[in-house]
């Protein structure tokens, strides 16, 4: 006979959030003691379609309580949802990863005392997932919270506090510059080189690779590469009448800083104006407002929606291991 399926409810956690009445994120606990794996999956399998409508309402899901401890449980979590894999070397990121599946790597590398400002995934280049999945193999001894935020109602506040930024975000659009090394630097939470960024090992195929995206580029005496993404969206509708703020301008204008980086040169509008300053930082604390700080445990695992929800990383003491996973690639509007 089959395993019986764990019983799963909605919980309350401390700082939880609520939008018009919907919690953010919704937590979704195991009650059902020493539940296996097996049928951990087989409850996603049954679930598939209440899950992806809880997902699209509230944003983020938390799941609490299952049974998972390594990278292949968290793998076999992921496969009960069905979901098109995203290869973290098919994409652009900017990040050094460690891949432990084909599914599933190390959220991003950069030392514990870095902190990795609010930011969609790879929406500073032409190929973003459409969610995201982060599972705890090990909380941080103190600190290391993943914070989330609705950056559909940080447009809707954005469009009440400073309407002309975001029309300009929105019909101008936002080109990312970033400098790549020659190869990669883990002290930098932007160290991926671009040889491993672009998939090419000479200059020139990167060059062809560059074009083909529609990137301008420069190369640096030092070895290193000056790329310049074409306009990307800054806005994205999500549904009718429903839109999100989604960019990397919070991260890349607070954090895109190493030793090749400086953040005031990281990007401008799409037709190459610089942006407002003021309403960049006031975009930064209405977002850091809307934010709810993941408190970790051991086996958690979080479900995002890429286009709805920003995601971000807290410093941290101790050894933390917060692995992730990316669904279903999708070509961003490009000119």
């Amino acid at each position: 006979m089959p395993e019986p399926l764990p019983n799963v409810t909605a919980v309350s956690v401390a700082a939880q959030q609520s939008h018009g009445g919907i919690p953010f994120p919704l937590v979704l606990a195991c009650q059902t003691p020493n539940t296996t794996l097996a049928a951990t999956t087989a409850w996603i399998e049954s679930h598939r379609s209440e899950l992806e409508e809880q997902l699209a309402v509230h944003g983020a899901l938390l799941f609490r309580g299952f049974p998972l401890a390594t990278p292949q449980d968290f793998d076999a979590f992921i496969g009960g949802f069905g979901y098109p894999n995203f290869p973290y070397k098919d994409s652009l990121s900017n990040a050094v990863r460690t891949n432990f599946t084909e599914r599933v790597f190390s959220a991003n590398e950069a030392p514990a005392d870095v902190t990795i400002y609010l930011h969609h995934e790879m929406a500073q280049t032409p190929i973003y997932p459409s969610k995201l999945l982060f599972f705890c193999e090990q909380a941080a001894e103190t600190g290391g919270a993943t914070p989330l935020c609705r950056s559909d109602i940080l447009y809707e506040q954005l469009a009440e506090r400073c309407p002309d930024f975001l029309n300009a975000c929105e019909t101008k659009g936002l080109r990312y510059t970033n400098v790549m090394p020659s190869l990669d630097d883990p002290a930098s939470g932007m160290g991926r080189s671009w040889q491993s960024t672009f998939r090419r090992e000479t200059r020139e195929e990167a060059e062809a690779r560059m074009r083909e995206l529609g990137y301008t580029w420069e190369w640096l005496d030092d070895g290193c590469l000056r790329a310049t993404t074409p306009r990307l969206q800054a806005v994205r509708e999500v549904a009718p009448g429903r839109k999100s703020f989604f960019n990397q301008l919070i991260a890349a204008f607070k954090g895109w800083k190493d030793s090749r980086n400086d953040p005031s040169k990281a990007m401008t509008l799409g037709d190459g104006t610089p942006l407002d300053r003021d309403a960049v930082m006031l975009a930064a604390e209405l977002a850091e407002a809307l934010t709810f700080d993941v408190p970790w445990q051991n086996g958690d695992v979080a479900l995002v929606d890429n286009y709805i929800v920003m995601h971000a990383r807290r410093t941290f003491t101790g050894k933390r291991k917060i692995l992730a996973s990316l669904v279903a690639a999708e070509a961003a509007t490009v000119s």
